[in-house]
């Protein structure tokens, strides 16, 4: 006796199938209504057992597979093949009714992303690709994201609006490729001052060397816009463009925003401080200045700015002034740009009427309040204003030599 057989009751009427034991003596016997009825062992008799002999199994499958091989097409039928072919070719196809396409289901297949050589240190640039290089007047712009690495990049680039910042993209740029962002026009162009980059690196679907978030922040000078010479060949583009490093070789760019904070807590810390954290002599020596100590009253044909219509135009942006600020505090940088604008006052102080515009930047403002406070209170005889905003853009101020 085994589970599944079918048992009757001797002492009653009735009977079932064998659905389990209960120790030695006690067999569980189901009904049709599905109870189990504990009943002894000696009080029931089998009447029907499941033939599992191999026997038994390979005739069933004889059977099945007869009865498969009578049940084909052309004995259902009696068709030919050929008929069966020609099964819908005379429907007739109404051409008018629109194909039916479910676009609602998203697409998940990504290409996997091509790695390079040497690309597993990161490099990004914010380009600003013209789309006449020779037109100056009204130009445009169309800016593009660059991720020159074999890691993907979650971005956000941000403008600045006063205090605040205004998000101009978020989003995702895959490896070794450039992203479109923007087309902007001579309007942007001149209310761009700051921007603000955010990354965050990764691979998909294989192990990478964590890399830490970068935040960078930019000055954007828009007279820069406005010369031809400052477009340059890249390999990224086919056409001259404008490249703002983001990051190269795994580090950062050298934020170009001054913090007035920070500049502040720089000019009133005390000497030994100074002592402390001023810059080595060998680093001083290492500078490449482009504005030498020589160019002196008297010695203007060495000035190495440019003349516009009789008007001296003078860059005082730190890395237009240095090939490098490393080791320098924002105190030191803004005392050298202080330098060179007391130095080209002197330098063109007996020139009576001669205009000369210094281009500070807007930023903070923090360079401009030092230039105005020189010329009210050292300069009072020379006049001021802001300069032509066409020519120079936001950041510039124009004095005259009287």
């Amino acid at each position: 006796m085994k589970i599944g057989d079918k048992v009757r009751f001797l002492s009653e009427m009735g009977g079932g199938k064998v659905a389990g034991f209960q120790g030695k003596n006690i067999v569980l016997v189901e009904d049709e209504d599905g109870f189990q009825i504990p009943t002894p062992i000696n009080e029931v008799v089998v009447v029907q057992q499941d033939d599992y002999s191999m026997a038994r199994a390979i005739n069933r499958k004889a059977e099945n597979d007869a009865q498969r091989a009578s049940e084909t097409p052309l004995s259902k039928g009696h068709r030919s093949i050929t008929s069966m072919l020609r099964d819908g070719q005379d429907e007739e196809i109404d051409m008018e009714v629109p194909d039916e396409l479910d676009d609602t289901k998203e697409i998940t297949f990504r290409r996997p992303a091509e790695e390079r050589k040497g690309g597993n240190q990161l490099s990004a640039f914010l380009a600003f690709v013209p789309l006449d290089v020779k037109q100056i007047t009204n130009p445009r712009f169309e800016v593009y994201f660059v991720n020159d690495s074999n890691y993907f990049m979650q971005c956000a680039v941000a403008s600045a609006e006063g205090n605040s910042w205004n998000l101009k993209y978020q989003g995702e740029i895959e490896p070794n490729t450039k992203l479109f962002l923007d087309e902007i026009g001579r309007d942007e162009v001149n209310r761009l001052d700051r921007l603000a980059v955010q990354v965050l690196s990764y691979k998909r679907e294989k192990a990478y060397i964590m890399k830490p978030a970068v935040d960078v922040q930019l000055r954007v000078d828009p007279v820069k816009f406005y010369k031809v010479h400052t477009f340059q060949d890249s390999q990224f583009f086919d056409s001259p463009c404008l490249l703002f490093t983001l990051i190269a070789n795994d580090q950062p760019a050298r934020s170009l925003v001054v913090d007035p904070k920070q500049l502040k807590r720089e000019m009133y810390r005390n000497g030994k401080d100074d002592e402390a954290k001023a810059p080595t002599q060998k680093q001083r020596d290492q500078l490449v200045r482009r504005y030498g100590d020589d160019q002196s009253k008297g010695k203007r044909k060495h000035s190495s700015f440019p003349h516009h219509d009789d008007i001296i135009v003078v860059d005082l942006h730190a890395e237009e002034l240095l090939d490098t600020t490393a080791g320098l505090s924002p105190k030191d940088i803004l005392d050298y740009q202080l330098k060179v604008f007391r130095d080209t006052l002197a330098d063109y102080a007996g020139s009576k009427g001669q205009k000369i515009v210094f281009i500070h930047g807007k930023g903070e403002g923090v360079l401009r309040r030092a230039l105005i406070h020189e010329l009210t209170y050292k300069y009072k005889t020379y006049t001021y204003q802001d300069a032509s905003f066409q020519e120079y853009g936001y950041g510039a101020t124009q004095v005259t030599i009287r």
